[in-house]
């Protein structure tokens, strides 16, 4: 009998090790098969050319497929519930976006995904530095003057934003609390149509990204005071950033890659090493550039601790300026 035990327990000991070896395997030869790559945006956006330029990257580098699965809607949540609820083999990614694991969640909006522990970090892939622009009719000439401005006609000056619990929104919020301004917060259906009505006059202040804004800037039609990024823009050079004004601010949008939480570190750190060799080439460091962005690698804690950190910070903002949204 107690051999037979004995017998027992070696064999289980050795199925062990058959199936540890077995996955250590198969996570040595990823990717063995095309990769899905969400994004939580349509095609034609900023997001979209980002995840097909990292997808063309690593469809050559690492032999198969990685393919953009572009799944818009509800704040991108749709797309972020998808990914946080698929299988954690690596072979579902999503491109995720600052708002999704954010600033919607710091609004306060009912979401099916956690934005920390649903969600295996891989890497930043970029940020997306926002632009206050203006009307050119408005009399501020900077920055600066803007908050003057506003501060002498409180309540009266429209600031639109993409969207309530949009970045541009919690921007708002954030100016205010930090210079003690009110703006009379216009929230869109989505940047474009917010861009097309500061061109028209219709408010007078707009956020949105510098892939939205820039072709109406150049054509004179609208009037950026600043830029939300930490530095000036290489693009822009001669725009200020808020924080010359505001020191501290920033209120940049941002994407990195996940993975399901459970992903094996293997395939993670697989990824992570294959996308740190895309920001390290000037070809395509440049495209990323050329699209309104700033390209921008991590390692996954350093992903993981933007998260986390981007979730603290907009709830304080969000909670110090009495904005959420109405659902129990």
């Amino acid at each position: 009998m107690l051999a037979n035990a004995k017998l027992k327990h070696v064999c289980a000991g050795l199925a062990v090790v058959a199936v540890t070896g077995a996955a250590n395997a198969a996570d040595t030869a990823y990717p063995t098969k095309p990769v899905r790559l969400i994004v939580p945006f349509p095609p034609g956006g900023s997001a979209d050319p980002l995840a097909r330029h990292f997808g063309a990257w690593l469809t050559e580098k690492m032999g198969v497929p990685f393919i953009s699965d572009n799944r818009p809607g509800a704040g991108t949540s749709i797309a972020h519930t998808l990914a946080a609820k698929a299988t954690p083999d690596g072979y579902t990614l999503i491109l995720g976006a600052g708002s999704g694991l954010g600033t919607n969640p710091a609004f306060g909006y009912k979401l099916d995904y956690d934005p920390v522990k649903d969600f295996a970090p891989v890497s930043l892939a970029a940020y997306v530095p926002q632009l206050i622009v203006v009307f050119p009719g408005v009399p501020a000439k900077n920055f600066n003057e803007l908050i003057t401005l506003a501060k002498s006609q409180p309540g009266k000056i429209a600031f639109g934003t993409p969207g309530a619990g949009s970045i541009g929104h919690f921007s708002v919020a954030l100016i205010g609390n930090m210079t003690g301004t009110k703006f009379v917060h216009v929230p869109y259906k989505g940047a474009g149509p917010a861009v097309l009505d500061v061109v028209a006059g219709r408010i007078q202040v707009f956020c949105g990204s510098v892939t939205g804004t820039q072709p109406q800037i150049t054509a004179g039609r609208i009037r950026a005071l600043a830029t939300g990024h930490a530095r000036r823009l290489k693009s822009m050079p001669d725009l200020p950033t808020v924080a010359e004004t505001l020191p501290g601010f920033t209120n940049d949008g941002w994407y990195g890659v996940f993975g399901p939480t459970g992903t094996p570190t293997p395939i993670i750190n697989k990824l992570h090493a294959e996308m740190q060799r895309a920001h390290a080439n000037a070809e395509f460091s440049k495209f990323v550039e050329t699209i309104g962005m700033v390209p921008s690698g991590s390692t996954p804690k350093e992903l993981g601790d933007l998260v986390k950190s981007e979730l603290a910070r907009w709830t304080k903002a969000g909670r110090d300026a009495g904005i959420s949204v109405n659902q129990k």
